[in-house]
This record gives C-alpha cells, sequence and structure tokens, in this order.
C-alpha cells in the first residue's frame, strides 16, 4: 500500500495499490491492457545476444561490439553491503565483443591494450594481471574448447601488454577462462576491477549464429578458401567475449578515492584551480580578477587557431579577508588541485606564485613544470615531487602563460 500526493488529492490516492507494475486504485477496474511483467536487470549479457540476434548476420558484420552504462540490481544480503564497494544498484562499464574464432586472439590484445591505455590515464600503475583456467568441475563445454580459448587468452597477454601476469589455475567462470585485473584499495584489501572473459556457451545456448563459409573450419578459427569452399556455406556460433575495464564504477571511485585520501588527477578534479589573494589591495583584487578570467577561458595560444575541443577550466577565487596560510589551508581541505597565490610582487612583476601539491601523481606534475619552465626547481628531486617553496609550501613562480601551458598539457596529455 502506498500512500501517494498531498492536500485534497490525498484522500483519493491513499488507498492505491502498487500492482503489477502500475499504481492501481483499489477498487477492480477492467483494463483490455495485457498485464505487464517488469524486472530489474542484474546483467546486460543477455541483452547485447538479443541485439545481435535482431537480424541475420554474416562473416562480414563481425566483429560486432556494444557497450553499455546501464544500472544494473543485484539482490545482495544486507550483510554484504558496504558503502559504495558492495551496492544493490550499481553501473558498469560494460562490453561485449561477439567476434569469429580467428579474431579472438586481436580482439583480446585491443581490450588489454584499451584497459592499459584507461589505468594509465588514471594514473593507476600497481596493478595484477592474472589468468584464470578452467575449474576442475561444474563448467560447461569441452576440455579441448576450454584449451583453445585459454591459449588464445594467454597469447592476447603476452602480444597485448609487456607486464607480466600470474595463472591461477581452476579459478575460472564455469563458461569459459577470463582475465582479471586487480588492485588494492587503501587498507591493502584486494578487488578486482577490470575483467576479459571468453564465453563459448552462451551464444550457442541463446542460438546466436552468423553466416560463413567453410563452417567446420570456420569454427576451428583456420583460414576459409573462398575459391574451394565457396559453395559450402552455412551458420556458426560466434564467440562472445565479456570485457570490463573499470567494472562497477561505484566500487571503482570507491577505491579510488581511498587510495589516492581524496585527490584526484588535474583533469578529472572538479576543483581545479582557486585563485587566492594576500592583501585586499584594490591592484591586487584586479590583478586576480584578470587572471581567473585569462585561466577560465582558454582562447588561441601560442598563434595556434582556437580548437574545437579545448577545456574550460573550473577556476574559482577567494578574495575573503583572511590569512593567506587559511586560505590555502581551506583550499586543501577542499581537494583544489592547484592553489594560485597572487600578492602585491606578483602585480609588480606580472607572475603568479604556483602550488600544485594536492596533485596526485606529483613526479608526472615537476616533469611537467620543469618542461615548460627549465630550472623553476632547482635542486629538485623529483621521485618525492619536491621543488622550491612558496611562503612555506612546495610550488613555483611562473607567468600566467606558463601555468595555462602546464594545465594544457595535465589535461593533453591524458585526455
Amino acid at each position: 500500500m502506498f500512500i501517494v500526493g498531498s492536500g485534497k488529492n490525498k484522500k483519493a490516492l491513499e488507498q492505491a495499490q502498487f500492482v503489477g507494475g502500475r499504481l492501481q486504485p483499489a477498487k477492480p477496474v477492467k483494463e483490455s491492457k495485457p498485464e505487464t511483467t517488469f524486472g530489474l536487470k542484474p546483467m546486460n549479457c543477455p541483452g547485447h545476444c538479443i541485439l545481435f540476434a535482431s537480424k541475420a548476420r554474416s562473416y562480414h558484420d563481425l566483429p560486432i561490439r556494444y557497450a553499455d552504462f546501464s544500472p544494473l540490481h543485484r539482490d545482495e544480503v544486507s550483510g554484504a553491503l558496504s558503502g559504495l564497494t558492495r551496492v544493490r544498484r550499481f553501473h558498469q562499464d560494460d562490453g561485449h565483443i561477439f567476434c569469429r574464432p580467428k579474431q579472438v586472439k586481436d580482439e583480446i590484445v585491443k581490450s588489454i591494450q584499451f584497459l592499459e591505455t584507461v589505468y594509465r590515464v588514471l594514473g593507476i600503475d600497481e596493478y595484477r594481471l592474472v589468468l584464470s583456467t578452467r575449474p576442475k568441475e561444474n563448467f560447461i563445454g569441452t576440455p579441448e574448447e576450454w584449451e583453445r580459448a585459454e591459449q588464445q587468452l594467454g597469447d592476447g597477454l603476452r602480444q597485448g601488454t609487456v607486464k607480466s601476469f600470474e595463472c591461477s589455475h581452476g579459478d575460472g567462470a564455469f563458461y569459459g577462462p577470463k582475465i582479471d585485473a586487480i588492485i588494492r584499495d587503501g587498507s591493502g584489501k584486494e578487488h578486482q576491477i577490470g575483467t576479459i572473459q571468453l564465453d563459448f556457451q552462451l551464444p550457442r545456448r541463446l542460438d546466436l549464429s552468423y553466416v560463413a563459409f567453410s563452417p567446420e573450419k570456420e569454427e576451428k578459427g583456420e583460414e576459409v578458401d573462398l575459391i574451394d569452399d565457396k559453395d559450402t556455406k552455412g551458420p556458426v556460433v560466434p564467440v562472445m567475449i565479456h570485457r570490463a575495464v573499470l567494472g562497477s564504477l561505484e566500487r571503482f571511485m570507491a577505491i579510488f578515492m581511498e587510495k589516492n585520501e581524496g585527490r584526484w588527477p588535474f583533469w578529472l578534479n572538479p576543483h581545479q584551480v582557486v585563485v587566492m589573494t594576500v592583501t585586499d589591495n584594490p591592484s591586487v583584487k584586479g590583478y586576480a580578477e584578470g587572471v581567473v578570467n585569462e585561466l577560465r577561458n582558454p582562447k588561441a595560444d601560442f598563434g595556434l587557431p582556437r580548437r574545437l575541443n579545448l577545456p574550460h577550466y573550473k577556476v574559482d577565487h577567494d578574495y575573503r579577508n583572511e590569512t593567506i596560510a587559511k586560505k590555502i589551508a581551506v583550499a586543501k581541505e577542499k581537494g583544489y588541485a592547484i592553489l594560485v597565490v597572487l600578492g602585491e610582487k606578483n602585480v609588480k612583476n606580472d607572475c603568479v606564485d604556483v602550488e600544485i601539491s594536492n596533485i596526485i601523481d606529483q613526479k608526472r606534475v615537476w616533469t611537467t613544470i620543469e618542461r615548460v619552465r627549465p630550472g623553476s626547481q632547482a635542486p629538485v628531486q623529483k621521485d618525492r615531487g619536491v621543488g622550491t617553496h612558496i611562503r612555506g609550501f612546495p610550488g613555483v613562480r611562473m607567468t600566467l602563460m606558463q601555468l595555462k601551458r602546464v594545465m594544457q598539457i595535465m589535461t593533453d596529455k591524458y585526455i
């Protein structure tokens, strides 16, 4: 029983019932519409199989790749729920690739390279790749199919990455072997995020097929002679590859935020830059306004035409009548990536003091600064991210154009 509405409508609606997925009055009403059954989607795999089967497919069409970020639901027991790492409603960067048997290795290589590219963009360097093989019992398919699938995954790993991987014998899914990417959270607990799984069974059980020459050779991944085998055309079951790079987005965000102690890469940070004044001198405030406007609205720099995808940065300001130490402390607590401090000397010398210790991957940040303003960190220890000090904080003094260049590099380098 649901109570809906308020005021004079409340009395009329308080007897309504939620039946068959729709709001119904308490008294029976005759309808010509058939009953509709609604369900919560726990996974995307069957839906993508239905999309594949929606029309006839040829070997010319493959590979076909689907991606889906729609919400999924799992009825987790209440005792297993934990923050964002285990929830009942979540989003997954789910992808499914339908390909020919001879295309499996190439698709595995591309998926691994895609996975590593995303991790590199996010600054994730410490993760393990694990190849899980056929379980000892309760698996679907023949041992020969499993051996062939495991061989293809192993070859794809060796060709797609220079990173070493581990083998976990007997830990594969019941329908096929898989590759898992595993990272540790801030407490040292391991979580599986990305995964690449081979599935020979679901397409067969859902009667998926495509038309190809010489079906027997096609199923084994052998080369087909289009001249000798042109008269032997028939249906072939495609291979399905399940691919997720981040896995559950909610769980990944929880691990990512905890591991980086609330800090973000510059391009992803919702609080990118804050401009703070040391005094309330009108000339300093006026100069600060110009800095804010210049950083917020990047124009065509260095004589180049304006790009359509030129980023727009989130730049805030703090002109309060507080000490600069307090302003910096507040900005750090809010998670600003770049702190710009301005005083009378900055106005006189037409420069800005920049503090960047709140950005993750300090070594890469200082390398970028050194590239834009050589000698700004001398002496410097890049492995620790230690440079010169501005008003007691690690930072650097540079021109406004140099700061814009640093921001552009830290954005373009990742995106």
